[in-house]
């Protein structure tokens, strides 16, 4: 008996092991390890409990997907005894799992997958992929190879049903082929909510058919390269040549294809501010009269002054009759070619600066007793709701649109933090949270010196602290929540994975785990694996959590004192303040440091096991004395 006792909490020791060595990303409501390993062979059979066309769909992925990198043939049909992997849909639906739950049982000889819908059997999927060996991400074949995965018995199911990423094509143009590796990638980890950013000052992206200039004019500029915001203004002669747009056929195209991965897409028409490209199109809808281009990343807004007033108007005139027709007719055709309930009408960062002396704004505001701009603006959106709706489509906004007043049954997207969800959500309405300060993939990740130049930054241990439930909020109305990432400064498609890449991780587990499963030390040790899986997949990411933190400040006699960190734990900071470079055989840091008196740069590097792991930095120490506020 004490034989048999000691034997089976030897199983339970090795199973509780191998439950923390799984690297599964978002983490699974439940994970119970068994002992043994599945081995996938070649030949493999597939059965599956129905035949309708959607769960059809998900065979077709992951058989697709495990024989592009094993080279493995297959076969399909009905559930067998023989069948290697089974897919089950319940006759009898368990409420537990929902909509997009499966259950996943992993045995030396099958892999089982039970749900109560075919998103559930894909997210299973998904799960069962991180199983696999990281050559699973391997685009060609890896030969002599032994395909493994730990037997496991998974019950999973998501925290919240909107899990966004928004893909801003704007600012730079992304190929709808890219579009479509953005949507891939997302749904690995189990995002269903894509956010496409469609229209802003620098471009339009849409095709509207009754209103072709949209395209013509407003999807091109002239090229710039350089710093975003920097640039000089275009002259009247150079080509405008850069840019794009999507066809409607390509609209179409790109939301078969999400709905194929069981991706919702959210389309944004911002307006009435960052709507430079549409003026540009049809200067009547503007109230300032002129000659308007596409901005081309010049400077277009004073960030400097008390209310962010524009140096051009990018604004749409609110009581401009005229722009509602036009408006009327992009919403029209935008309602018919994208199926999701929602239609996003932007609203953020409206300068009103040019409101202000608009005499038919004036004229406005005494026949609608409006008592300031807020309300003008409020004026707008109320009647942007008014036109979507008749499109049969709720509206969703920025969480400016509560500005002025917010009534109707529009959901909020709360960017500015969380107060404009909270304060959305006590009105009643249905939020998205996607707070700038955890939620920005735009913002640097790592030390300014090292980064693309840009107001603020969110690093990967910050992102994980994402919690779109505020406290005192009814948890009903929170939707959800998402990543957002701007594209002013991602020129090129390997810029763009480098600022989803890890954060997208740490958020697609905040959105799907449990609250209370989230573990900071579990998720960067998972990280790390998946670090390996995106080289294999040849994605770029960004490893800046390697990297020393800086922390300068004034000591009680107002010198310079500079504490050093890291963002994960393990880690050894080495340095020098005589220019030459540190490895782990120079000073490692231990205490808060004082500089010498004639230093001039302090240069940092970070080791783990005695392997450099992070970026030396130079930093110079006018720039720690000013970050200390140290003249």
């Amino acid at each position: 008996m004490k034989k048999i006792l000691l034997f089976n909490l030897c199983l339970l020791f090795v199973a509780s092991s191998w439950a923390q060595e799984l690297s599964i990303i978002p983490q699974p409501v439940l994970v119970q390890s068994q002992p043994g390993s599945f081995i996938l062979k070649n030949n493999f059979t597939v059965g599956v409990s129905s035949n309708d066309e959607v769960t059809a769909r998900v065979v077709n992925y992951i058989t697709k997907k495990l024989s592009v990198s094993t080279g493995f043939a297959f076969s399909t049909g009905k559930i067998e005894k023989n069948s290697i992997f089974r897919f089950h849909l319940s006759r009898l639906k368990n409420s537990e799992l929902g909509t997009e739950g499966y259950q996943l049982n992993v045995y030396p000889d099958s892999v089982s997958i039970t749900a109560n819908q075919p998103a559930g059997l894909f997210y299973a999927v998904q799960t069962f992929l991180q199983l696999l060996p990281k050559e699973i991400e391997s685009k060609d074949p890896v030969k002599n190879f032994s395909w493994s995965a730990p037997c496991v018995r998974i019950t999973d199911y998501p925290r919240f049903a909107w899990r966004g990423l928004m893909l801003d094509v704007s600012r730079h143009f992304f190929t709808k082929d890219q579009v479509k590796q953005f949507i891939d990638e997302m749904v690995r980890y189990k995002y269903n909510r894509f956010h496409w950013h469609l229209t802003d000052d620098e471009g339009w992206r849409i095709e509207i058919k009754s209103l072709p200039k949209l395209t013509q004019v407003g999807a091109w500029r002239v090229p710039r390269v350089g710093r975003w915001a920097e640039f000089s203004p275009p002259t009247p002669d150079e080509p405008r040549n850069y840019g794009g747009f999507y066809t409607q056929e390509e609209i179409k195209e790109v939301v078969q294809y999400a709905k194929d991965n069981f991706v919702e897409v959210l389309p944004e028409i911002d307006m009435p501010g960052h709507s430079l490209a549409f003026i540009a199109s049809y200067p009547e809808i503007c109230g300032t009269p002129g000659t308007y281009q596409v901005n081309s990343g010049e400077r277009l807004i004073d960030w400097t002054l008390p209310g962010h007033p524009a140096v051009v108007n990018n604004t749409i005139d609110p009581s401009n009759e005229k722009a509602y027709e036009l408006i009327d007719k992009v919403m029209g055709e935008v309602a018919n070619l994208f199926p999701f309930e929602y239609i996003h009408m932007g609203g953020d960062e409206c300068s009103k600066n040019f409101w202000e002396k608009n005499e038919s704004i004036a004229k406005l505001m005494k026949k609608e007793k409006l008592q300031d701009m807020n309300e003008v603006q409020s004026y707008f959106v109320k009647r942007m709701e008014k036109i979507i709706e008749s499109k049969k489509k709720k509206m969703i906004g920025w969480d400016e649109i509560l500005e002025g007043g917010l009534k109707g049954n529009a959901a909020v997207m709360s960017w500015r933090g969380s107060k404009g969800g909270i304060e959305a959500a006590k009105l009643g309405h249905q939020v998205v949270m996607s707070p700038n300060d955890f939620a920005y993939l735009d913002l640097r990740q790592g030390d300014a010196l090292t980064e693309p130049p840009i107001y603020s930054s969110v690093r990967l241990n910050q992102s994980y602290r994402f919690e779109p439930v505020p406290e005192g909020v009814d948890p009903k109305l929170i939707l959800g929540g998402q990543g957002n990432l701007w594209s002013e400064r991602l020129t090129t498609w390997r810029s763009v994975q480098y600022m989803v890449y890890p954060r997208a991780l740490s958020i697609a587990e905040t959105l799907w785990s449990p609250k209370e499963s989230k573990n900071w030390d579990s998720f960067v040790r998972k990280t790390e694996n998946h670090f390996k899986r995106l080289d294999v997949s040849e994605t770029k990411y960004s490893t800046a959590l390697y990297d020393c933190v800086f922390e300068p400040q004034k000591d009680d006699h107002g010198k310079l004192q500079i504490e050093l960190s890291t963002e994960i734990s393990g880690l050894d900071i080495f340095y020098t303040f005589d220019e030459t470079n540190p490895d782990q055989f120079y000073p490692k840091y231990v205490a808060p440091l004082s500089v010498p008196k004639d230093a001039v740069t302090l240069k940092v590097v970070t080791y783990r096991n005695r392997k450099q792991i992070g970026k030396q930095i130079n930093m110079p120490i006018d720039e720690l004395k000013k970050r200390a506020g140290i003249k």
